[in-house]
């Protein structure tokens, strides 16, 4: 059987341990969904070159394009090409940065994003990553990329998980997850209470893998 090959945009959500030869990926493609791919190890060459071409090496939170083949109907994907989009690389300046956005990229990989959704998830995922990057709150993005993710995947939060709460958390919600990064005056404690709260919801009224 012939090899398939793909183009796409694609989001790096999860880099596994490397082999010898490989380093695997989990990527989000707006257009294909969740992909596994493999990118070859470059062997650093005589006066310390790579051999890697013109294909960039693919790194966690990337937004890249692809050109990719598989020759086992797309169980797994070698990039044969990598152009790099965007990357974020403040997120790895700061531990909470790093944890929340990894949390978040994780909650995509187990859930899978319906057709219909892909293109307003990538948005989110690139709007999520840069303010993760750049944000002093990525607790409050993470909170924030949750909840949109549910509302997206067709979850009815406003009307199901909202009347949950107090009327003290209510007006909380409602400030946290409509007001601007810049003018979040939330306290790191009221978060931690919106974002279990919201967990359990998940867990309790929906498909929602979120361990």
């Amino acid at each position: 059987m012939p090899a398939q090959s793909l183009e796409t945009d694609a989001f790096v959500l999860l880099k596994r341990l490397p082999t010898d030869s490989f380093q695997s990926f989990t990527v989000f493609s707006p257009t294909h969904g969740l992909l596994v791919v493999l990118q070859r190890i470059s062997k650093p060459r005589a006066g310390g070159k790579s051999g890697a071409g013109a294909s960039v090496p693919l790194d966690l939170f990337d937004e890249v394009w692809l050109q990719l083949e598989s020759s086992n109907q797309g169980h797994t994907w070698f990039t044969r090409e990598t152009r790099l989009i965007a990357r974020p690389t403040d997120i790895g300046r700061s531990y909470d940065a790093l944890r929340f956005a990894s949390g978040f990229a994780a909650l995509i990989v187990r859930n899978p994003v319906h057709e219909d959704s892909r293109e307003a998830v990538a948005k989110l995922l690139r709007e999520s990553f840069a303010a993760f990057a750049a944000g002093p709150r990525p607790d409050i993005v993470h909170l924030k990329s949750v909840y949109r993710f549910a509302r997206y995947e067709g979850y009815p939060l406003k009307e199901q998980w909202f009347p949950t709460l107090s009327a003290a958390d209510r007006a909380e919600a409602a400030a946290v997850l409509n007001q601007p990064l810049a003018g979040q005056t939330a306290t790191v404690e009221a978060v931690v209470r919106l974002q279990r709260r919201l967990d359990d919801y998940l867990r309790g009224h929906t498909e929602f893998l979120l361990d």
